[in-house]
């Protein structure tokens, strides 16, 4: 069954979604861009709350080099959080991975953040996996420019969430997501989905409003069971068509 990510910002905000029962909290600072990073003290105090569940955390907008991804991973994973995000963005790709590996085999659990709305490359998802990330999560990079739905195809989509988890990697989906992108994203299958906007008042930068994430977290809960019928029925039903997995450029 899909999950539901929460984004956020504070203290505060993470006993809140907390006490809404949310399966990932993930720690952003969404007035400092797409991933932009919380302080490392906020960051060991939500680490450290009682009866939590997984608490993701990201690294800040940083080039994907290894000079500038592998301290800051380091330095949030000592905080105490399960999960650290690191964002696909422009770098040295081959030389950051390698970089990275060793990491991982140290036990630190990175998820990869490819971004919808930047072309990303499907390649790198089995050498991801390759280099022992535990995820991929496609967001999206600019969050004025729309939701995730009107950058890639429900195709692409289903690829992307097909590949990472052929991979054995944990997937997510995000991206300025509304209540009514839950069902057509929950029928994909994905791990969990991410949301930040649709959980506030007046947009991502705004307050949690508890009333909100009741609303997406009693959405995605109908959906997501509704997903797993389907997909129970369509496993039962034998497929005559061979499925080709592949993700082309949206049409814009």
């Amino acid at each position: 069954m899909t999950g539901l990510l929460a984004s956020v910002r504070s203290l505060h905000e993470a006993r809140i979604v907390l006490a809404a029962g949310v399966d990932v909290i993930d720690l952003k600072e969404p007035s400092s861009g797409a991933l932009g990073a919380v302080p490392l003290p906020v960051a060991r105090l939500v680490a450290a709350l009682p009866n939590r569940p997984l608490v993701s955390a990201t690294i800040g907008d940083l080039p994907f080099t290894a000079a500038a991804v592998v301290p800051a991973v380091r330095a949030m994973a000592a905080t105490g959080v399960d999960i650290v995000k690191v964002g696909l963005f422009e770098g040295d790709p081959a030389a950051t991975l390698a970089a990275l590996k060793p990491l991982c085999a140290e036990g630190i659990r990175l998820v990869a953040v490819m971004f919808a709305d930047r072309t990303p490359d499907p390649a790198l998802l089995p050498r991801l996996a390759a280099a022992g990330f535990h995820g991929a999560m496609l967001d999206t990079a600019d969050k004025a420019g729309g939701g995730l739905r009107r950058h890639r195809t429900e195709r692409e989509l289903r690829a992307f969430v097909t590949v990472a988890q052929s991979a054995r990697l944990l997937c997510g989906l995000a991206g300025s997501l509304s209540i009514d992108d839950i069902a057509p994203l929950a029928a994909l299958a994905p791990d969990y989905l991410g949301f930040r906007g649709a959980l506030c008042a007046r947009g991502r930068t705004d307050a949690l409003d508890p009333v909100r994430l009741d609303a997406v977290r009693q959405a995605l809960r109908r959906a997501a069971s509704t997903a797993t019928a389907t997909a129970g029925r369509q496993r039962a039903t034998p497929s005559r068509k061979p499925v080709v997995l592949k993700i082309v450029p949206a049409s814009r």
